[in-house]
């Protein structure tokens, strides 16, 4: 028996319908290097975005087509967002920050025909111009240095725009078209291509909108500081729009200092980002008399979010709110908040359960299979193994690359992150496959080791990896990178002394390296390949003394 509902597919259009029709009057605003920041509305960006889809069909451009972007947060990005998938079209958002080798694989694997590019980053593409043979048109958009002459073709974005026409009419579009691609920026190997369809973009909305996952308001002001090049800005384009939250561009300026006033001149009460970027937001909060009224929640991931960091904003009215996910998941999979029962329970019992990586957000599954046997593992708070996920708007396969296959296993996506899961659903990561750290036999958590580091008041980022030992075969080494006012008065022992009360003897680090800064990955993320070639001379000098005991 068939149901007797309308077979209505799932489309980003459906999204631009809503802003065209409901909230055409809320704003957009774009922070520039100079002078006021540009101000739009939604509806502005709805004929815009029809204008935008004209002018590249008009190009040539078909459905399935590749449509890159090679650009920072701008109001300019979000209109591609829309006009690229509602065309039929696949959006494809590169990275900014890779490595120049990294983006010539990542474009031609794609096959782009034609990039949108920030002119503050187009020196960067340019250098790869010859070595990118499928792409036709590069258009530039925001300010910056102008072409050089290295792409054939070039035209500016108002320009391009002024060639479409607003009353494009938008093609019909099947649900299970590609919307967009993202490619892995994963350190090791090739990156990977994600191919997201409209139906699990608009999935994954709903599923993230929901109260107990990020759970926006059509009164909130959202300025998310996650790259629009980096796992879909997390969701938040389409999620912000979906409700009518008015949405603030913070374009490439991430400093703390700017990002302050921009969340506070412009009354922002949602943000998001990964945590190296709220650390020194918070460190200014604490030593300034900077206040942020209006900011009531920030969503944060891509790592393990340090206790430390929690109950600090918490100190300033701000909810931090941790969420886990990947590229891999569209990419919200779990959201910590606490269930109802939870309110009542002292702070301390409160901070343990939201640093935890949370509950696995509605319409996906997720599982802990042992590292060794591939046994599924009890929800027993104690048993941990390799978080496993499937759902719908998780990615089955990657984009032309069939050695990723091993990726997957029995229809579920292998996350390489190591996990337990309590008896109420609570996922914690205990650490990525390959940054767990197994000393004499038994394994020590990075992330761990991390959070109590990064607890001590002079500490402002600690980051831990294990290297070679000749008797242990792995021993962790920190680095930790002192809080500007505590340079050159915070030394190992410190440390030590401090982590000697928190964690057992044997997990404390054999080495702790006082660091000015600490490598990071493109989306911000600590650089662990690079921080153990840097830290390669600790384990030359192990292999050459004779080890004493840990234990």
């Amino acid at each position: 028996m068939l149901s007797t509902m309308m077979d209505v597919s799932l489309t980003i259009q459906h999204i631009l319908w809503r802003i065209e029709n409901l909230y055409p009057g809320k704003p957009i605003v774009t922070q520039r290097a100079e002078g006021a920041p540009a101000r739009s509305t939604y509806g502005e960006l709805s004929s815009r975005a029809r204008r935008l889809a004209d002018a590249l069909a008009r190009f040539g451009i078909k459905p399935g087509d590749r449509v890159a972007t090679f650009a920072w947060n701008t109001q300019r990005h979000l209109e591609c967002y829309f006009a690229v998938p509602c065309m039929g079209a696949v959006l494809h958002t590169v990275n900014v920050r890779l490595f120049p080798e990294q983006s010539e694989y990542i474009i031609n694997h794609a096959e782009d025909r034609v990039i949108f590019c920030d002119r503050s980053v187009l020196p960067a593409l340019e250098k790869l111009a010859h070595k990118l043979p499928l792409v036709e048109l590069v258009v530039l958009m925001n300010e910056g240095p102008e072409a050089t002459g290295a792409f054939p073709n070039t035209v500016d974005y108002e320009d391009f725009l002024s060639s479409g026409d607003p009353s494009f009419r938008w093609p019909q579009v099947d649900e299970r078209w590609a919307a967009a691609m993202c490619y892995t920026s994963g350190t090791t190997g090739r990156p990977k291509g994600i191919v997201y369809s409209h139906r699990s973009m608009v999935l994954h909305t709903l599923a993230a909108g929901l109260p107990n996952a990020v759970g926006l308001l059509e009164g909130d002001v959202v300025m998310y500081a996650v790259p629009m090049f980096h796992a879909n800005a997390w969701g938040f384009p389409y999620l912000a729009a979906t409700v009518g939250a008015a949405q603030v561009f913070s374009d490439r300026f991430l400093d703390a200092e700017r990002l302050i006033e921009l969340l506070d001149r412009e009354g922002v009460t949602v943000s998001a980002g990964v945590p190296t970027l709220w650390v020194p937001v918070l460190n200014v909060l604490n030593t300034t008399a900077r206040k942020l009224p209006k900011l009531h929640r920030i969503l944060c991931g891509g790592s393990s979010v340090p206790p430390s960091l929690i109950s600090g904003f918490q100190r300033h009215g701000i909810q931090m709110v941790q969420g886990w996910g990947m590229t891999e998941t569209s990419p919200l999979g779990s959201v910590s908040r606490l269930k109802a029962a939870m309110e009542a329970w002292p702070d301390d019992k409160k901070l343990a359960v939201l640093s935890k990586q949370g509950v696995i957000v509605p319409t996906v599954e997720c599982r802990i299979v042992d590292l060794e046997s591939g046994k599924e593992l009890p929800w027993d708070s104690a048993s941990f193994g390799e978080l496993q996920v499937r759902g719908p708007y998780i990615t089955g396969s990657y984009y032309r690359d069939p050695e990723g296959q091993e990726k997957f296993m029995d229809g579920w996506l292998r996350t390489g992150d190591v996990a337990t899961i309590d008896p109420e659903g609570y996922i914690h990561l205990v650490d990525r496959t390959k940054d767990l750290v197994k000393s004499g036999g038994e394994w020590i958590s990075s992330i761990d080791l991390e959070n109590a580091i990064m607890a001590h008041p002079k500490v402002l980022e600690a980051a831990v990896v294990g290297l070679p030992h000749p008797h242990w075969q792995e021993r962790p080494v920190a680095v930790v990178v002192p809080k500007p006012e505590y340079r050159g008065q915070l030394d190992a022992e410190e440390v030590r002394d401090f982590l000697a009360q928190r964690v057992a003897r044997w997990w404390l680090p054999d080495e702790i390296v006082i660091m000015d800064q600490i490598p990071k990955t493109s989306v911000g993320k600590f650089a662990k390949t690079v921080l153990r070639e840097q830290l390669a001379w600790v384990a030359q000098r192990w292999a050459n003394v004779q080890p004493e005991a840990p234990r």
